[in-house]
């Protein structure tokens, strides 16, 4: 059984139908990875997995239990955490309140100074700016921060958007790398990437999306000798 199925996801803004009818699934400790250009819709299916948006078709079901119509809050605490676009630290909060912030929904305090360790190994940039003001960081530095703080919720997915928006070349290959020892670390992972060519280097499995449908799915490997998404989205 897959860890996460989306079947037949239909989701509107008003009129406009900016989902129609997708299905895919994602099995344990796959990275998958959604790309499409923008306005595809991807964002929008991220918003509809975690509970951001209700879908006005179809079913979302997360380790066997149908989560189409649970607020976000708890789908958290069924252990999915999700990274925005844009990265959305609290600015005005410290490096590490807004990692305090991501274990909200538990309670040892031992097992959330075990998550903070755990963290700062994985980005030590973060145990050393732990007391800067999260508004202070630099693009990269503010993308660790709000991985890192999913992290923090020990999720067995994690959904991520847009990781490599905005940042250098030099902190895109730092992301992707963590996003690898993540995966490696055991955590399922779902990624919405507008770089196809990064995103498909570290996928097990693709989706193509485009115009809220699925047009294309495969193998990582396959998709990036695809002749149509080499045209589309790798820039070959």
């Amino acid at each position: 059984m897959a860890m996460l199925e989306i079947k037949g996801l239909e989701v509107y803004y008003g009129m406009i139908q900016a989902i129609k009818g997708i299905s895919f699934e994602v099995n344990e400790g796959e990275v998958i990875a959604l790309i499409g250009a923008n306005g595809a819709g991807k964002t929008t299916t991220l918003h509809t997995i975690s509970g951001l948006i209700t879908p006005k078709k179809g079913s979302v079901i997360f380790e066997g239990k149908e989560i189409t119509k649970v607020p976000a809050h708890k789908i958290v605490s069924f252990g999915m955490a999700h990274v925005p676009e844009g990265r959305r630290v609290f600015a005005s909060l410290s490096v590490l309140q807004n990692l305090k912030l991501g274990a909200y929904t538990r309670n040892s305090k031992e097992e959330i100074e075990e998550s903070l360790r755990t963290v700062y190994t994985r980005f030590p940039r973060l145990e050393e700016r732990k007391n800067q003001l999260a508004g202070t960081l630099s693009g990269g530095e503010q993308q660790m921060l709000a991985m890192g703080r999913a992290l923090m919720s020990r999720p067995r997915i994690i959904l991520m958007d847009e990781p490599s928006m905005g940042l250098s070349p030099i902190f895109v290959n730092e992301i992707f790398d963590i996003i690898r020892q993540v995966s490696a670390g055991g955590t399922t992972v779902l990624l919405v990437e507008q770089n196809a060519k990064k995103a498909l280097s570290i996928a097990d499995r693709g989706y193509v999306l485009e115009t809220g449908r699925i047009v294309l799915e495969g193998a990582a490997e396959q998709l990036l000798n695809d002749e149509s998404v080499k045209k589309a989205y790798l820039g070959e």
